[in-house]
């Protein structure tokens, strides 16, 4: 990696993150000349690992923690050598109304599961429901998911091939609240489906938008299963083994070198304009909202970015810890419950209530919020020395925490609220405080962080702190749009026919998948040959 680009390449891809990177992996394996442009000093974006407290050997994950979507098309044609571990207990739910006992749902157990559910929600039949509700989804997620890196098929033909014209009229036509609802009957359990759908998203059970549906359809189509995956050594390998990949196949990767306008003729100005790449094609790894204002900056028009802002709706919280903290459900094993989601206070109620706070401006109280903890599954991202004292890292992602609580605000002192709602939530299921087994730095500080959506923009770039650059949109084309050029039928078009989209603003972009830049790269590949 460098910081001198070269003045004419074929595609000049602005941003390096992990979607940028698989892109100019294909590109440069394809034979054409390829720079990639970051304003960082590193490359990949949001799928990092990180050492946030320095005397400590943690590698965190520090912005996005889990994998899904990642086709195993991507990995095998890009000879990626990453490891994806399953973890063995899909979640655990204390009941808010009682937290000495909660549902634990058990994978490799039925039987368990099922006397959980009965324990926790009172209702013998509710396990059988669960179950059921996630059989007649799997068609949808094996139906789709291989669609992911084709060409966008149609509406009709994906819900003919899908073949549950009332299951696609739930998840696609009505808001999703109603199926849940229709589906389960208690709250505990409608709330850890409803999580599936408010990842980043900002959205109601019943919101007309139906934006929530989609963030739900995208969390559970992953390889066909819907299965989140831990990547082995942290998020850092996945973006590293695509570094590796783009390198290997010659593309540039020039850091340092922040562009700030864009030219619909291929021409991107980096700085102040000491330096200027020519190429037939640009790939905009960044946002669309980002995309605007560079072109904007050309003096050419900002074509078809997102009317509405984008807006991200979490907060996370970082923590090592010198063990895992004692639950108030004696009968759980801490590393039982910590292994898969933890989900506290995510009852269907609780989180429309959250909704409602802030719609209104308050911050969310109770704040819903799932826990996960990496090192139970891999514990290579720690140090020896933490490994063999028993400390354990722990990630909070809070939901219902829109930008907008963060606007006209002092950002420290609202950063300082949403950790203390963060650490209230997370005690009300616990036996102590998690400041007590929070571990401390050389300097005595605790080994805690909270990243808001405001840190995520100013940090990354990503407007708004939307992890998705804008709303999701259904990874299939209406009947009456047009699908005339290479762009349209991947999805990645914008206004100019020399720009694409190549990062989550692409139409099935989203999460750490690759997708994005797998299908910018497979239509710049018909036009760069035409």
């Amino acid at each position: 990696m460098h910081s001198a680009p070269s003045r004419d390449v074929d595609v000049a891809i602005v941003g390096g993150g992990h979607n940028g990177l698989v892109a100019a992996a294909y590109l440069a394996r394809a034979g054409y000349r390829v720079a990639v442009l970051e304003r960082l000093p590193h490359v990949g974006g949001a799928a990092v690992s990180e050492r946030p407290w320095a005397d400590m050997d943690a590698r965190v994950s520090r912005y996005s923690y889990l994998v899904s979507l990642l086709p195993r098309r991507i990995v095998d044609d890009l000879g990626l050598g990453i490891r994806l571990v399953r973890r063995r207990v899909s979640s655990y739910t204390p009941d808010p109304a009682s937290p000495d006992h909660g549902l634990l749902i058990d994978d490799g157990d039925a039987r368990a599961t099922a006397g959980s559910f009965a324990r926790a929600t009172g209702d013998e039949r509710e396990a059988e429901r669960f179950a059921g509700f996630y059989e007649r989804l799997a068609p949808l997620a094996r139906t789709v998911f291989p669609t992911m890196t084709e060409r966008l098929p149609r509406t009709a033909d994906m819900r003919s091939a899908i073949e549950d014209d009332g299951l696609w009229e739930a998840i696609v036509q009505q808001p999703l609240g109603e199926h849940v609802r229709a589906s389960l009957r208690t709250d505990l359990a409608r709330g850890v489906v409803l999580t599936d759908a408010l990842i980043g998203t900002f959205a109601s059970a019943d919101d007309a938008s139906l934006r929530q549906n989609r963030c739900f359809l995208y969390h559970i189509i992953g390889g066909g299963t819907g299965d989140w995956d831990v990547p082995v050594g942290g998020m850092g390998q996945v973006s590293g083994a695509l570094r590796d990949a783009a390198l290997r196949a010659g593309a540039e990767l020039v850091t340092d070198a922040e562009a700030t306008a864009i030219s619909p003729d291929g021409v991107v100005v980096i700085g102040d304009g000491e330096r200027v790449v020519h190429a037939r094609l640009v790939l905009s790894g960044v946002g669309e909202a980002v995309l605007a204002r560079l072109l904007d900056a050309a003096g050419a028009g900002a074509g078809n970015a997102t009317a509405a802002a984008p807006e991200g709706a979490q907060l996370k919280v970082n923590m090592l810890l010198s063990r895992l903290p004692r639950l108030r459900d004696a009968s759980v094993d801490p590393a039982t419950a910590f292994a898969g989601t933890f989900h506290i206070n995510e009852t269907m109620t609780q989180l429309d209530r959250a909704y409602d706070d802030a719609v209104a401006g308050r911050l969310p109280a109770p704040l819903p919020a799932e826990v996960y903890c990496h090192s139970l599954t891999d514990p290579s991202i720690l140090g020896d020395g933490l490994r063999a004292s028993g400390a354990q890292t722990l990630t909070l992602f809070g939901l219902q925490v829109p930008h907008r609580l963060l606007a006209g605000v002092d950002p420290d002192a609202r950063r300082a609220e949403l950790l203390s709602a963060a650490e209230a939530s997370l005690d009300a299921v616990l036996a102590e405080p998690i400041r007590d087994v929070l571990h401390v730095t050389a300097d005595g500080e605790p080994c805690i962080e909270a990243r808001t959506t405001l840190d995520l923009e100013r940090s990354l770039g990503m407007v708004g702190g939307d992890i998705f650059h804008g709303a999701l949109d259904w990874p299939w084309a209406d009947e009456d749009d047009p699908l005339d050029s290479p762009a349209r039928v991947w999805g990645v078009e914008t206004a100019h026919q020399r720009i694409l989209l190549c990062g989550s603003s692409a139409r099935r972009g989203g999460a750490v998948s690759g997708i994005g830049g797998h299908n910018a790269a497979m239509a710049a590949l018909e036009l760069l040959s035409r």
